[in-house]
């Protein structure tokens, strides 16, 4: 039985007359009325009464057609769904990104996204770079927004922000009143800082801001996360050197000021598998290049 059979049982069974039912499958009535002698044989049932006046389903016609108009139905469902996700109008996408992506380029991308592409499960998770690379060899993320440097020649990148360090002290701080902060203003300071262990990018720069101004900082907290460290600075715990972008995190008893020196950069970027032609990633790689466009225009 040849799915094709199902159609031509249908199209005789609703018109009940084998010329208008060949019309309408735009085949001839001979080769139909064929087609369904050689399914009636298959099943073993008479699924039409026929005579020169007039064409009927039999009993066991209609509790055959009964079962395969849902049939039928459910395959051109799957058929459109097959297009859809084809299309990357559908499907399921798991987004790794860090705590800097929430306050920076994140919410654009995935507003954008969701708008164009409403049915595609998104799937997110809160990462560090390391953590990051990790899934993306157990193949447990699809694409990520972490910190650069990346050393994976099985990841494509596509660098979306760079932007500088700022410092982040709490609003009783004598230098909060400074509209500009020297980092050797700060060498007796405690520092909250990203422990080394989750990724070079981030820390890197940071401890070189260190490395230029000749001093090692004082730790006084390791924060994973860049909210934790600036409510760690709120509370008095220490000062943190924290990308620009974290100023959107707008943190009672915390303020943010720039750098008298020339302060590094970090740079964020989406990165993917090289060999992951997903249609939903591609969609999303598309929405991530306009956005990473119109901003450097």
């Amino acid at each position: 039985m040849e799915l094709r059979h199902l159609y031509y049982f249908v199209a005789v069974a609703e018109e009940l007359h084998f010329s208008r039912a060949a019309q309408r499958l735009h085949i001839a009535q001979p080769p139909l009325s064929q087609q369904i002698r050689s399914l009636e044989e298959e099943l073993g049932v008479q699924l039409f009464e026929r005579t020169k006046r007039r064409v009927e389903l039999t009993d066991a016609g209609q509790v055959f057609l009964q079962q395969v108009r849902p049939t039928l139905r459910q395959i051109e469902e799957a058929v459109r769904s097959a297009q859809r996700a084809n299309r990357g109008e559908i499907g399921r996408l798991v987004v790794g990104f860090n705590s800097s992506a929430t306050y920076s380029v994140l919410p654009k991308i995935l507003r954008v996204f969701r708008e164009r592409r409403p049915d595609v499960e998104l799937v997110l998770h809160e990462l560090t770079t390391s953590q990051q690379l990790e899934r993306f060899h157990h193949n447990q993320i699809d694409t990520g927004i972490l910190y650069l440097p990346v050393e994976e020649s099985s990841l494509n990148i596509l660098s979306v922000l760079k932007e500088p360090l700022v410092i982040a002290l709490a609003e009783t701080h004598p230098l909060a009143t400074q509209p500009q902060v020297s980092i050797l203003s700060l060498i007796n300071e405690p520092f909250i800082l990203p422990p080394h262990h989750l990724g070079a990018g981030l820390y890197s720069q940071i401890i070189s801001l260190f490395q230029q101004a000749g001093f090692t900082p004082k730790v006084a907290q390791e924060a994973i996360l860049l909210q934790t460290a600036v409510s760690l600075v709120a509370g008095g715990i220490g000062v943190a050197i924290v990308p620009a972008s974290v100023q959107n995190l707008q943190r009672t008893g915390v303020v943010y000021k720039s750098m008298q020196e020339q302060p590094p950069e970090v740079e964020i970027a989406v990165v993917w598998r090289r060999n992951d032609s997903s249609p939903v990633l591609q969609k999303f790689l598309h929405v991530v290049s306009e956005i990473t466009d119109k901003s450097r225009t």
